[in-house]
């Protein structure tokens, strides 16, 4: 397992080996012992599967509050996604900013996202699945959006143009600064 810090403290990219032969191959895509060893000790609570079937298709920004705030280790079974995280720590030194990795099957990359951000993904395939575990259950009552293309934030998704397929949920999705002082972690 290798473990790549990105530029925002507690965000990683984590590249597992791949052994493989004629037949296909094999991997160790998940090892708690592993990852408590690498100082990254979660308890896992639930996995959750998307599918998307087109190019384009724009997931996020999700998070959930406290007491259901959720840890996230995504990854990708089928095609590739530009997966972003969003630092909303208050009192963080990076508040605000985003940091980003392609996630691919074929790579069999994933990222870490920490308590304490927003998560989002842009399909970069047709037909991609995205595996993902939280260290929280999913609690409709504690989940909150924020608009992917908030002038703020300014992430800077590779759409070369096109026009991203949303949810209504993601589509109204509210500005960080209209939602900031009700965040809590």
């Amino acid at each position: 397992m290798e473990i790549r810090k990105l530029g925002i403290d507690g965000v990683c990219e984590i590249t597992n080996r791949k052994f493989g032969d004629a037949r296909g191959y094999f991997m160790e895509a998940f090892s708690q012992e592993r990852m408590a060893a690498a100082g990254l000790d979660y308890n896992w609570v639930q996995d959750n599967q998307s599918f998307s079937a087109e190019k384009h298709v724009l997931r996020g920004l999700h998070f959930q509050t406290a007491p259901y705030a959720q840890c996230k280790l995504v990854r990708v079974l089928k095609g590739a996604i530009f997966d972003v995280a969003v630092d909303l720590r208050r009192g963080s030194p990076t508040y605000g900013q985003w940091e980003s990795c392609v996630l691919t099957a074929e790579k069999s990359n994933q990222l870490l996202v920490p308590v304490g951000f927003a998560h989002g993904f842009l399909t970069l395939e047709p037909a991609t699945e995205v595996f993902y575990k939280v260290s929280a259950r999913y609690a409709p009552n504690n989940d909150r959006s924020i608009r992917y293309d908030d002038p703020v934030l300014s992430v800077a998704w590779p759409l070369a143009g096109a026009t991203p397929i949303l949810s209504d949920k993601d589509r109204n999705a509210p500005f960080l600064a209209y939602i900031a002082d009700q965040i809590q972690f």
